[in-house]
């Protein structure tokens, strides 16, 4: 299948102001904006079919162990067809969903395949009832928006970029986005770049 082609976005967009890239401070606006733009995308089956045959190929040729994704919400990108079909392609993989335990705290991650029994997490969100603990080695990370350079847009609550500077060794983090969601970021102290972007059009 053939990599979509990138849409057009004018640098003069409300998505790209003609300022330059978007500060720290400016962020909630942007945020707000990308969110409605992400969840209007035509075609999004085509655009997803893309992004799972990228993130298929990128996770073989990591040869990472145990990978860290999150349950979809808001029109994430869903990878757990993705992280299933990895699960079984060889002996001895794991994978793990993120807990949050705490606001402003690092999240655990939890062992998680698909027949887990799940419950009602903080913010609503499905968590693994009652697996073990795990250490991911790579993080499939839900971008709102991203740059060039890899560097992430999220909810605002910091908890990657606390995890991903708690972890050690640090996680492969791989980034998932759409490509109309590509903006240029100024990036703040505490913002780290992803190792990998995945896009409908391949991988950054």
């Amino acid at each position: 299948m053939p990599p979509a082609k990138a849409p057009d976005n004018p640098p003069d967009s409300p998505l790209f102001p003609a300022s330059g890239p978007v500060a720290p401070e400016d962020r909630r606006a942007l945020r707000a904006r990308l969110l409605a733009r992400r969840a209007s995308l035509p075609d999004r089956a085509t655009a997803d079919a893309h992004i799972a045959e990228a993130l298929a190929e990128l996770l073989e040729r990591l040869a990472v162990h145990c990978v860290g994704f999150y349950w979809p919400i808001q029109q994430e990108y869903d990878a757990r067809a993705v992280v299933t079909r990895w699960l079984g392609g060889m002996p001895g993989r794991r994978a793990a969903l993120p807990v949050v335990s705490a606001p402003a705290t690092p999240l655990d991650f939890h062992l998680w395949t698909p027949d887990t029994p799940m419950r009602e997490g903080r913010y609503g969100i499905p968590v693994p009832d009652g697996t073990e603990a795990a250490s991911p080695d790579a993080l499939i990370i839900p971008c709102v928006g991203f740059s060039a350079d890899k560097f992430r847009l999220g909810y605002g609550g910091g908890f990657y970029d606390r995890t991903l500077a708690a972890m050690s060794p640090r996680p492969v983090a791989i980034g998932i986005g759409f490509e109309a969601c590509r903006v240029p970021l100024e990036a703040a102290a505490h913002d780290l770049p992803m190792a990998w972007i995945v896009t409908e059009t391949g991988t950054i």
